[in-house]
């Protein structure tokens, strides 16, 4: 197959338009008309990690971690990332990364963290906002289900665990055709009532321009009128972090045994002992501190994430365990999500785990 296909499947099972305004997801080095047969997944792409997908012929690197993640104003060689991008351009090496993006999908990096640590009942901790979008149109009632059927191909009427999920209503729509027009029903120049079906659903902000393609294709009018209106809801089934339950409930230093033993943390940070025992965890991979408030909130009785500055342990103040147990520890496991997501949508493409342990902190 080509780059574009493997970028085009990831752009939309991880959607781009999920990652955080800061973030770079998407294909970062590449043709995207390359062919290519095998890809090397890693969190990070390093220098070794190129060194290693060179050697093992492989075409793509699939991370987690951006490789350009800041703007670039020359491309030189003076530091790692510019001597990897200009490696991987020389050894026609490719680079794609899904970072906030994996993060926040349904099932993403910190349910496969949850899962690691044998959580159940899992939610999802601060659930996405503003990416959420109603379809309304108006559509003869004879060409209801065609039209209907399209659009739920296209991705739009999924709620939660429901798919195909929309309402309608009937009314008579008014038109009246011009010169130049192919009216569907009526005559030029008289004025025309058609008995129509409104017709509404819900799809994702990204999904918007497949959904409108697929209604105005199947739609029988020559000028389809339709709206979008964006939503407050929230998507309870993607956003930031998670929270669960223990399969029992433990006391705080065994739970900090079982973290440090699950997720070969070399070094665990923690806050002031609370006393109590832990049951309820919320989780965020990564640098996760901003959401010590939508833990506390959620009840849990301890927060595991990574990156917690020295001011943000005075937060627990006694109300939740804070539990730093390293970045690459609690996000290493992205690179199993996108093993699965790929090898489901393209079994036949050779896909291989980085031997290379890029963490760059050391523990002494």
């Amino acid at each position: 197959m080509q780059l574009k296909d493997l970028a085009s499947f990831l752009d939309t099972a991880v959607p781009v338009s999920f990652q955080e305004g800061y973030d770079n997801s998407g294909l970062q080095v590449g043709d995207p008309m390359k062919t290519i047969s095998s890809g090397l997944l890693s969190l990070d792409v390093t220098e070794q990690v190129l060194d290693e997908a060179i050697g093992s012929a492989c075409d793509v690197i699939i991370s987690h971690h951006p490789v350009i993640f800041n703007p670039l104003k020359q491309i030189s060689g003076k530091n790692s990332v510019e001597r990897v991008i200009m490696k991987a351009i020389r050894n026609d090496v490719a680079v794609y990364s899904a970072h906030t993006n994996l993060d926040i999908v349904e099932n993403g990096v910190s349910r496969k963290l949850a899962g690691k640590i044998g959580l159940k009942n899992v939610k999802v901790l601060t659930p996405l906002k503003h990416r959420l979008l109603k379809l309304v149109t108006f559509i003869p009632a004879d060409h209801l289900d065609r039209v209907r059927d399209a659009v739920f191909a296209a991705g739009a009427g999924f709620i939660g665990a429901y798919d195909r999920c929309g309402f309608t209503v009937e009314g008579s729509g008014s038109f009246r055709a011009g010169e130049g027009s192919r009216p569907f029903a009526g005559e030029k120049g008289r004025t025309h009532f058609e008995k129509e079906i409104r017709f509404e659903t819900i799809l994702f902000s990204y999904m918007k321009r497949g959904v409108v393609k697929a209604l105005l294709e199947s739609h029988p009018y020559e000028e389809v009128a339709f709206d979008l209106y964006p939503l407050e809801n929230e998507n309870l089934n993607a956003g930031l972090g998670c929270v669960g339950n223990l399969p029992e409930p433990v006391d705080e230093k065994s739970f900090l045994t079982m973290l440090k033993e699950n997720l070969g943390s070399g070094s665990i940070r923690y806050s002031n002992l609370t006393g109590k025992k832990i049951s309820k965890v919320a989780l965020c991979g990564g640098s996760g501190g901003q959401l010590t408030g939508d833990a506390i909130a959620s009840g849990a009785d301890a927060f595991v994430t990574a990156d917690l500055k020295y001011h943000s342990f005075f937060e627990a103040e006694n109300r939740i365990l804070l539990v730093d147990a390293g970045h690459y520890e609690t996000e290493k496991f992205s690179t199993e999500l996108l093993y699965d997501l790929i090898t489901k949508k393209f079994p036949k493409f050779a896909l291989r785990f980085s031997e290379i342990n890029t963490n760059p902190i050391n523990y002494f």
